[in-house]
């Protein structure tokens, strides 16, 4: 779709994705078992009450700190990542296996969940570049570490056309890298997103509006982080447990065809 990629033949269209802030609830699940640490002075905080009220505190200033300022960027924590002593013997068998490929982390252009509910995958988007298909700051984050070694995204609507819920395959060489961005992702969603998808011609769906509210969520498999973001095609703000049950739906079935893969023991 847009973020282009060799031999999926996408052209690079770069208008077409959304790179605005956004507006949502968040929850987490975790299927990595990675120990994650924020080294700077200020400490990570999550506060008592609900999921719109979490955020990270500010870190002293560095200078990478001020080179965000200067940007106009919310400065990024540092944040350290390291293996528990306790990690699994198979896990450097486990990341010696490729990174998962487009087609094998969205095999299908129809998809029909455990519900009974089905979705059409209307776009694919695959890219090295991760940083093109995400926030400034996620992309501040992925560099404190070792790099996304790929990105993949995949726009999906539901039998009615009435929503777009983009789900996103950040996979790395390192399970470290993976969890810190787990980590920070779960407690401010907004700040480090992946974007979502717009509609291509094809599809017959309208952008959604700029600003429109959505909801985020997020799952951590052996080396990636799966990101989706749910939307009312026509923007609307209603119909939020149901557009999260969408989202959450898809997340799942996708989590699960990156676990099979990456998990995989032959």
């Amino acid at each position: 779709m847009t973020f282009g990629d060799q031999g999926l033949g996408f052209a690079p269209e770069q208008e077409r994705i959304r790179r605005r802030r956004r507006t949502g609830r968040t929850t987490t699940a975790w299927t990595g078992a990675v120990l994650v640490t924020a080294v700077a002075v200020g400490a990570v905080l999550i506060e008592d009450g609900g999921d719109a009220d979490r955020h990270v505190s500010a870190p002293p200033a560095t200078a990478s700190a001020t080179t965000a300022a200067a940007s106009g960027l919310a400065a990024v924590p540092s944040v350290d990542a390291s293996l528990p002593s306790d990690a699994p013997s198979a896990l450097p068998s486990l990341l010696a296996r490729p990174v998962i490929r487009p087609e094998q982390a969205f095999p299908a252009t129809s998809v029909r969940l455990e519900d009974g509910s089905r979705y059409a995958r209307v776009d694919l988007a695959t890219t090295t570049d991760c940083a093109r298909g995400m926030s400034p700051e996620l992309a501040q984050l992925i560099e404190q570490g070792g790099e996304c070694v790929r990105s993949t995204a995949a726009l999906f609507t539901d039998a009615a056309r009435r929503s777009q819920v983009t789900v996103t395959v950040l996979s790395f060489e390192r399970v470290q890298d993976a969890s810190r961005v787990f980590m920070m992702s779960s407690m401010d969603p907004v700040t480090y997103q992946v974007v979502s998808l717009d509609p291509p011609p094809r599809a017959g769906l309208p952008t959604v509006p700029p600003g429109s509210a959505g909801v985020f969520r997020r799952t951590m498999t052996v080396r990636s982080v799966v990101f989706a973001n749910g939307q009312w095609s026509d923007g609307s703000e209603t119909g939020e447990a149901e557009l999260t049950a969408q989202a959450e739906g898809l997340l799942q079935h996708v989590n699960d065809t990156v676990v099979a893969y990456e998990d995989a023991r032959s």
